[in-house]
């Protein structure tokens, strides 16, 4: 260990700690030395390097050394170094110094805070103390060190935060708040809690004492847009005018092009400018006197177009922007007046109803209220409408023509019971669809309530009408379009319907007259009580002239019946069954048609039935009765008919069947007669026949024979004629076929030939051609030779001898070619004086 080395050899600028056991003392020892441990000591730190403060740089040091005036460690008696306990110190760029016992280095060592431009810091002070400057700093005081500079760190101050400058670009502002009574950069006194703005552009450094609020954006102001505002409390705005808490004003591009709000000013919004065009107007209601600066409550201001303006605090438009109205010659206005007023039609008192007809353009004023546009009513003749006189309260119906109401008359609409509503919405045909019966049918739209109410009454059709003012009724007989009074209801019938019937089935408004049918169930018991189910089928007219006025009168009999149809299959039911119930079932079964026409149509006074069954109130007469089936109610009685017809059907089954069998063996033996005697017939006959068909065999093979000879005879005549005819044919064929063969070998022979001698011509002129060309290049090359010898050397070789004449073709390079096929030998020695011409003796020349 480090305690128990002897020699300690301290580098330079490192330093150790000694403790002397003896007197506890710790005492530092500095390099650069070598340090001998005595027994008594012992090394209780190090070798430690020396703390280095490079330039610009500090460290803090937590219970420094006392140090006299001259810097030098004050010792105490003991020889211990004094301190300052609980006491911090900074010590700057110096030499490198060591720590001593009780001495401890705060963090690491740290260059200077350097603050840039437009930056500070905020101090804050722990203890009194007095800057050099002369300024003195309490407790608890908040300053900053503005930039640009290096902050040289005290003891007494601590560094909060580093505040950086907010830049203000062109149209933007900075609302602060003071944190206490201060006066800011413009000399001005504010209060702790105080808002206000900072304009200025450019970098804005807060003091302690104030608090960025937020950065404010300046309000582009247009031509076609205005800022509302409204005063927080009193003050003076920017434009010095006095502003009261809760008053609201525009601020426009006549004012400033940008604004900024201040901070005793809210922007409840955007106005934008409204427009009116030359077809336009509208109403301001409390509008902006500018005169005062206030609103007129109360009234109302008219404005045409063209214009453009914006709306101020409290103005509001009436309606919105309205177009002008522009009336047609079939159009009007319904006016009334709000106020006492005087125009071109005169003097309108308040409540003043009238009317303004087209053509024209119409602006109403402020005095007049616009209560609807009307418009003329076109109507056919089948159409009209309900008009309502306010005055007298009187309702009547205009029909056929086209209607303008008047100031005073309004349009009626008249209610029907839902019933009516529904039969007039669905707009069944009753003769078809039997009016609601078998679900709805496809709704059209809903009914104009102020049109006159019409309903077409069918072919063969009545409808009752009762006008419930006059107290009267009046039956329609269709084809016919009716049309309802404003007192006049349709008398709806609810009739019976289904089988067996049931009440209120069928609702309708038009009552059928018939012929018609309707079918009924009836359960009916006999005198030997056996339960039969009845389905019949009555048909039924209403015997009404409509041609006569006594009947036409009587019409309304019609409908003193609600359910006619129910009332009926009651009636007849009711008599059926009396009459049934007297006769047992055997009775009732063999004749019930005459028995139930009977019981209903009733028999006169020679015992004949009656032919109808006519029902006085309303004149409803049955004319014929149809029983579509009889059942019995009863299981068991449905078994022994079941079973007793089975019987009948067997029985009258087996009779048909002994009839029928009766009448075949009848029939079976008359077949069989005549058929022997048609047989015996046949037989006369077939031997009459053989005996004749013997007789033509025998002629026939007379004709055969003759024939075949005659025949044989022909047939071998033309076969030898035929043959001499193909014999004379063929030799023609075989010569004509021998001349044409030889034509064509003779053709191509001549053709052949005459290739051959083309050919041969060709290949005659080809060699004539090659020789002669042959020549011409050795008379060429002869003559380049000789040009090429020279006559000297001819005439040399002349005179010399054969071997000269050799050595000198030799020496010329010349060279021949001979073909020979060495049968016959060639003298090659004279070839040189072949090409010399000899010498001739000179007496010979």
């Amino acid at each position: 260990k480090m305690g128990d080395v002897s020699v300690i050899r301290i580098a330079p600028y490192y330093y150790v700690h000694v403790l002397d056991n003896n007197t506890n003392v710790t005492k530092v020892e500095v390099g650069p030395k070598t340090f001998t441990r005595q027994e008594h000591e012992r090394i209780v730190a190090g070798p430690l390097a020396m703390i280095t403060i490079p330039p610009r740089s500090y460290c803090v040091i937590e219970n420094p050394t006392v140090q006299d005036d001259e810097g030098k460690v004050t010792l105490d008696k003991y020889g211990q170094a004094k301190l300052r306990h609980g006491d911090t110190e900074i010590r700057f760029h110096s030499e490198p110094f060591p720590l001593y016992p009780g001495e401890k280095l705060v963090g690491k060592v740290a260059a200077l805070t350097v603050v840039q431009k437009d930056s500070a810091l905020k101090l804050f002070a722990t203890r009194d103390f007095e800057e050099k400057d002369g300024t003195s700093r309490q407790a608890g005081d908040e300053w900053l060190f503005r930039g640009p500079g290096t902050y040289v760190p005290r003891v007494e101050v601590t560094i909060n935060e580093l505040v950086r400058a907010t830049v203000l670009k062109p149209h933007q502002a900075l609302m602060l708040r003071a944190k206490k009574a201060l006066t800011d950069y413009e000399d001005k006194e504010r209060k702790a809690g105080e808002e206000w703005l900072v304009r200025a552009e450019g970098a804005y450094l807060p003091e302690v004492q104030e608090e960025i609020v937020k950065t404010v954006d300046a309000y582009v102001l247009t031509d076609k847009e205005a800022l509302h505002l409204q005063a927080k409390r009193n003050f003076t705005d920017v434009f010095d005018v006095a502003r009261k808490a809760g008053e609201e004003w525009l601020v426009t591009i006549e004012q400033a092009e940008t604004y900024i709000p201040d901070v005793h000013e809210l922007v409840v919004g955007v106005v934008r400018i409204t427009t009116l065009s030359n077809r336009q107007y509208c109403v301001i209601i409390d509008p902006y006197d500018e005169d005062t600066g206030k609103n007129k409550f109360g009234v109302r201001e008219l404005r045409k177009g063209e214009a453009s303006f914006f709306l101020h605090p409290g103005e509001s438009l009436e309606d919105g922007i309205q177009e002008i109205f522009i009336l047609a010659s079939e159009e009007a206005l319904l006016l009334t007046a709000r106020e006492e007023f005087s125009d071109d039609e005169g003097k309108h008192a308040p409540g003043d109803r009238w009317m303004v007809k087209g053509p024209k353009e119409y602006v109403p004023s402020v005095e007049v209220e616009v209560l609807e546009k009307r418009k003329a009513t076109p109507l056919d003749e089948n159409e009209g409408v309900y008009v309502r006189d306010i005055h007298s309260g009187k309702v009547r119906a205009h029909i056929g023509e086209t209607y303008m109401l008047g100031p005073h008359e309004e349009l009626w609409e008249k209610d029907l019971p839902a019933v009516v509503e529904d039969l007039l919405r669905i707009d069944r045909n009753p003769h078809l669809d039997r009016s609601t019966r078998g679900g709805a049918a496809v709704a059209e739209k809903p009914r104009d309530k102020t049109k006159v109410v019409s309903f077409r009454v069918p072919h063969n059709a009545a409808v009752q009408i009762y006008d419930y003012r006059k107290k009267e009724a009046r039956v329609v007989f269709g084809p016919d379009m009716v049309m309802l009074l404003p007192d006049e209801q349709f008398t709806v019938l609810s009739l019976s319907g289904g089988k067996p019937k049931k009440p209120n089935v069928i609702k309708t408004a038009a009552l059928l007259l018939g012929p018609d049918f309707m079918t009924d169930v009836v359960t009916v018991e006999t005198s030997d009580h056996a339960r039969l189910q009845l389905q019949l089928s009555y048909n039924w007219h209403f015997d009404i002239n409509r041609e006569s006025d006594e009947d036409m009168a009587d019409a309304q009999c019609l409908f003193v019946v609600p359910d006619f149809v129910g009332d009926a299959c009651k009636a007849i039911a009711s008599r059926i069954r009396g009459a049934v119930a007297a006769e047992p079932f055997d009775n009732f079964h063999k004749g019930s048609a005459k028995i139930i026409r009977r019981a209903v149509f009733g028999v006169d006074a020679e015992g004949k039935i009656g032919e109808k069954f006519v029902f006085k109130p309303n004149k409803l007469t049955i004319t014929n009765i149809d029983i579509q089936s009889v059942e019995p109610v009863d299981q068991r009685t449905r078994d022994a008919l079941q079973k007793s017809v089975q019987l009948a059907i067997e029985i009258t089954t087996k009779a048909q069947e002994a009839s029928a069998r009766h009448e075949a063996e009848r029939a079976e033996q008359e077949a069989r007669g005549r058929l022997e005697r048609q047989k015996i017939e046949d037989e006369a006959g077939a031997e009459k026949a053989r005996r004749d068909l013997l007789q033509l065999q025998t002629e026939s093979a007379a004709v055969e024979a003759k024939g075949q000879a005659i025949a044989d005879a022909l047939a071998r005549a033309e076969s030898a004629k035929i043959e001499g005819q193909a014999t004379v044919e063929n030799a023609k064929l075989r010569a004509e076929a021998t001349k044409i063969e030889g034509e064509v070998e003779l053709e191509n022979m001549k053709s052949r030939q005459e290739a051959e001698i083309e050919h041969k011509q060709k290949m005659i002129e080809l060699e004539l051609k090659r020789a002669k060309e042959l020549n011409e290049l050795e008379v060429e090359k002869f003559k380049q030779q000789v040009e090429a010898i020279g006559p000297d050397t001819i005439a040399a070789m002349a005179r010399a001898g054969p071997e000269m004449q050799a050595e000198l073709l030799k020496g010329l390079g010349l060279q021949s070619f001979m073909i020979t096929d060495g049968k016959s030998p060639i003298n090659l020695f004279n070839t040189a004086q072949g090409l010399i011409q000899p010498q001739v003796p000179q007496q010979q020349q």
